[in-house]
């Protein structure tokens, strides 16, 4: 059986708390923080991480008002996330559907 050779996964979005976020995102205008981190179920020093970490790639805004128990982190996902989000998802289709072809080869040749 042949390797399955993978055109590209992105690094920044084969984490679980920062893919839980840009799914969100993407169905979303926006979401403020603390939703991020209930949906993602993460601590909010962790889903703060991500955040930075995806605001850095490009792949989300992060704007900030007010300040102390006021204050608000709202999040958008940005042209840039979208491409990569749809990207990763139809390269993990891809993936999938070369096991596929792969077990039912494997099936027809052993059968």
């Amino acid at each position: 059986m042949n390797p399955i050779k993978l055109i590209h996964i992105d690094p920044m979005l084969h984490n679980a708390v920062r893919l839980k976020i840009m799914v969100a995102l993407d169905s979303l205008e926006s979401a403020n923080f603390m939703y991020l981190c209930e949906i993602t179920d993460a601590a909010r020093g962790n889903v703060s991480i991500q955040l930075k970490t995806l605001q850095e790639a490009g792949y989300v805004e992060v704007s900030r008002s007010g300040s102390g128990p006021i204050a608000q982190t709202v999040c958008r996902i940005t042209q840039l996330g979208i491409k990569a989000l749809h990207e990763y998802e139809k390269e993990l289709h891809k993936l999938f559907s070369k096991e596929a072809s792969n077990e039912e080869e494997s099936i027809s040749v052993a059968g």
